[in-house]
């Protein structure tokens, strides 16, 4: 592979790693590289569909494509702050509640961590369905509709019109960024979180604080409807400040 070849998927691999980048972002990654350059490694990545370029960046064709990102990428980012928030989650589930579980890597850790006891447990999430598998006394079910196979999840108008029918006592859902507002890049997706909020008694955010003041194409909820945001201990004071005056919970 030539040194220019090697360079441009160095480039991609940063971006599929980030799902978005900042030119400053790229320039501080590679230091090396003029911007001259780097512009034209840009453009041409763009060109061959290997990333798509943005005001101002760069994102990664998996983002901008039918998903928010690959689950098994996701899985392997920030660990450590997922354990923290899934185990704070936990705490909130008791035996006998109906629970609504969204997709991503952080559900699926919490999912994978629940108690064998009594619960109706509902989930848009093959990975989550699965990790589910394995106790025996909830009960678990799966709305219907189209697969992303990239995340893992099922979404659609067949699932939503399921969920219109339903009422749960806590609904746990993941976001892909916040910035003034939980926003995700898949349209339908959107649609079913939006549902999913609507027929929940008490809806709690599952987020890292590596999420805040980031952008996502598709908003489907302000502070003002979740009850409760669980994170890993770093969210920014400007946000903390918010979840205040919207009377958001922070755990």
């Amino acid at each position: 592979m030539d040194s220019v070849e090697s360079r441009r998927s160095a480039i991609v691999a940063y971006i599929n790693e980030k799902g978005e980048v900042t030119f400053a972002q790229l320039k501080e990654a590679f230091p090396n590289v003029s911007d001259m350059t780097l512009r034209t490694d840009l453009k041409n990545l763009d060109d061959n569909k290997r990333i798509v370029r943005i005001h101002g960046g760069a994102r990664s064709v998996d983002v901008v494509f039918g998903t928010d990102d690959f689950l098994s990428r996701r899985s392997i980012r920030n660990v450590d702050a997922k354990k923290a928030i899934i185990m704070k989650a936990k705490e909130l589930i008791g035996p006998g509640t109906s629970i609504f579980l969204d997709s991503g890597s952080t559900t699926t850790m919490l999912a994978a961590e629940l108690d064998d006891q009594p619960n109706l447990i509902v989930t848009s999430s093959i990975s989550v369905a699965m990790e589910l598998g394995g106790l025996e006394k909830p009960q678990v079910l799966i709305p219907g509709g189209f697969m992303n196979r990239y995340s893992m999840s099922i979404c659609g108008s067949q699932g939503i019109r399921e969920l219109q029918t339903m009422t749960f006592d806590l609904a746990f859902m993941g976001v892909t960024t916040y910035d003034e507002g939980f926003a995700c890049n898949v349209y339908e997706e959107s649609l079913l979180k939006q549902t999913v909020i609507s027929k929940s008694l008490k809806t709690v955010v599952l987020m890292d604080s590596t999420k805040v003041g980031k952008h996502s194409t598709f908003t489907f909820a302000s502070l003002k409807d979740m009850d409760v945001v669980i994170s890993d201990g770093a969210l920014p004071e400007s946000f903390l400040t918010a979840c205040r005056e919207n009377n958001v919970e922070v755990l």
